[in-house]
């Protein structure tokens, strides 16, 4: 023990014979050397504990012009030491004022570069603590500097949220207050930190109304949009139960106070089109930046327009639909990805849109805009290959929403659009459901509806009323659409008499004979066959096999499924002929009902 003593002494005596050593000398004959020994007598000190030594030494008015030329050294080891005391410890608490000496002593350009280095430097569970412990030293560096300030502002902002993007984002509410990595108490601060120079712009841009120096701004703006990508994107930001204030809240409204307060809220919000990217000659670069552009431009309307931050700024004055057609841009952002808090952020701006817009009152005209095309398509894959059930609920309930905000002839382009580029059975039937309901409203109801009746309804039905690859088709996997036009054409049979031919089917039902019933009658005796022969044969397997509980592999749609027992094999089969049983009772009711009509009128030309 008197050796450990004895050396820890000796660092503190080296640190003061340095000292002496340079008291002497003007600050330019300062070398090399000199920083050298006075970085490695300082961390000796405070690896020894002896910080509160160097604290005296670093407040002693003598030693000013050392400690702003050489002290910015001693940032590394202090960051190090801070971390190995507890938090009660004294030695921590001289170690926190000795950063606070430093931040207010040393050279700003020299500390500046220190302390960022040390941020770039840390990873892990230590970016939080580290960037939390550094903000206020190296805010109050940035305050001091006079040269190239904006440039250091935004090449902080910048290391800051390069070192967070990487950490997770708590999502759930308990995820939320245990914030295990401390990443939402670390936006909390790096707000604080950026509003000193947010209050610097505001008050230049008081001063004169054409303020020029817009270097500070572009790096705060730059700022709002990083963080509008991470955490806020990815954050979970309906309020929870329990929780007071929502940390991400928090920081959602300081970031749209601090795009308000520099006047780039409104025009982020319309002016979106505008390529504000900068040019990049390598085109990658230009890809990367435009995408986290339209990543933060998306969380910024699911932010005014669903959770409604900043919406008390907002001008009142455009028409919903209008705000649906800029918002569309976003939707598309959001629905392309696979994350869930992104997608269901697309979701919610896509609903909050289309609820402010009245029923029948969205022009057709809209659907030539390319994003009217591709959101639905969009919504379609969400509906169909989302593996997260609420969320494909909520997509079939939007797309909904969608077309019932159409006038008849954008149901009718929509219609058609859908049924061209879904590729599935299932959303296809949905479709030709919607179909039949606008053809019900345009017969029972006393409108001038040309799109679900006549020479228009027939070039619509010419879509419906067939079989993809006719009598080859995968009826099975089919069965919903072939389902729904079955339906449908019962319906219009029904409904439409053959002297009235309102809907036209009477016209075209040659074609539609030969184009569905024929084909599907074709299709149903090679279908049932097939799986009755393959009934025949697992039964036949199962007799000579040594037991029922055989495993087998069955490949549907050329993907193989889970391993079944021959029993399981069985029921799938004797599921698909049910549902061929199904099909062609519905399809010789159809039939019936035509020769009935048929009949009729013949009968009464007679």
């Amino acid at each position: 023990m008197p050796e450990e003593q004895s050396q820890a002494i000796m660092a503190v005596d080296e640190l003061q014979a340095i000292i002496q050593r340079c008291q002497i000398l003007e600050e330019a004959d300062f070398k090399g050397e000199d920083f050298n020994l006075f970085q490695v007598a300082g961390q000796k000190c405070l690896e020894d504990g002896y910080a509160a030594q160097l604290l005296e030494v670093i407040q002693n008015e003598k030693n000013k012009v050392i400690i702003k030329n050489m002290g910015w050294n001693l940032i590394s080891p202090l960051v190090r030491c801070i971390f190995m005391y507890k938090q009660e410890d004294d030695k921590r608490e001289h170690c926190l004022k000795i950063l606070d000496q430093l931040a207010q002593l040393c050279n700003p350009k020299e500390l500046f570069l220190g302390l960022l280095e040390q941020i770039e430097q840390t990873s892990g569970e230590q970016v939080c603590q580290t960037v939390m412990l550094l903000l206020q030293p190296l805010q109050t560096v940035l305050l001091k500097l006079q040269n190239k300030k904006a440039y250091s502002v935004g090449l902080s902002l910048a290391m800051i949220m390069n070192q967070l993007t990487p950490l997770p984002v708590p999502y759930t509410k308990q995820q939320i207050q245990e914030d295990k990595l401390g990443l939402c108490q670390c936006c909390k601060a790096v707000v604080d930190f950026a509003k000193p120079f947010v209050n610097e712009v505001v008050k230049n841009m008081e001063k004169s109304s054409e303020y020029n120096d817009m270097e500070l701004k572009e790096e705060l703006l730059k700022f709002c949009m990083k963080s509008l990508k991470y955490p806020l994107l990815t954050a979970q930001l309906e309020q929870l139960e329990g929780i007071e204030e929502h940390p991400f809240r928090h920081f959602a409204t300081e970031i749209i106070e601090i795009l308000w307060d520099i006047r780039e809220l409104i025009p982020l919000v319309f002016l979106h089109r505008k390529d504000k990217s900068p040019h990049w000659e390598n085109e990658e670069f230009a890809d990367i930046e435009r995408k986290n552009s339209a990543d933060s431009l998306a969380c910024l309307s699911y932010l005014m327009f669903v959770q409604h931050f900043g919406i008390d700024c907002f001008p009142m004055v455009f028409s919903p639909s209008y705000l649906l057609q800029c918002n569309m841009t976003h939707i598309e952002v959001l629905l392309k990805r696979t994350e869930e808090s992104m997608l269901s952020k697309g979701l919610d701006l896509f609903e909050s849109c289309l609820l402010r817009i009245e029923d029948n009152s969205l022009l057709h005209q809209y659907l030539e805009f390319r994003d009217f095309i591709n959101v639905p398509q969009d919504l379609v894959k969400v509906m169909t290959l989302c593996p997260i059930e609420h969320l494909r609920k909520k997509s079939l309930n939007i797309l909904q929403l969608f077309i019932d905000k159409f006038d008849a002839e954008g149901k009718y382009t929509l219609f058609r659009c859908l049924l061209k580029t879904s590729n599935h059975a299932g959303v296809e039937g949905y479709i030709i459901k919607n179909i039949k309901d606008q053809i019900h409203l345009s017969l029972t109801k006393p409108c001038d509806n040309i799109w679900f009746t006549g020479h228009h309804l027939i070039s619509l039905l010419d879509l419906v009323l067939l079989l993809p690859e006719g009598a080859e088709t995968d009826l099975l996997q089919n069965s919903d659409r072939i389902m729904a036009s079955l339906n449908l054409l019962r319906y219009l049979v029904i409904k439409d008499c053959e002297s009235d031919n309102q809907t036209g089917v009477w016209t075209t039902l040659a074609k539609i004979e030969q184009n569905f019933l024929k084909p599907l009658h074709v299709g149903l005796n090679m279908s049932k066959a097939h799986y009755e022969a393959e009934i025949k044969n697992k039964k036949e397997n199962r007799r000579e096999a040594h037991s029922s509980n055989t495993v087998c592999s069955v490949t549907v749609s050329g993907e193989k499924m889970p391993a079944m027992t021959t029993e399981m094999q069985l029921q799938v089969l004797h599921s698909a002929l049910f549902t061929f049983d199904l099909i062609e009772s519905v399809l010789a009711r159809v039939e019936e009902l035509i020769e009935v009509k048929i009949k009729a009128v013949m009968d009464g030309n007679s």
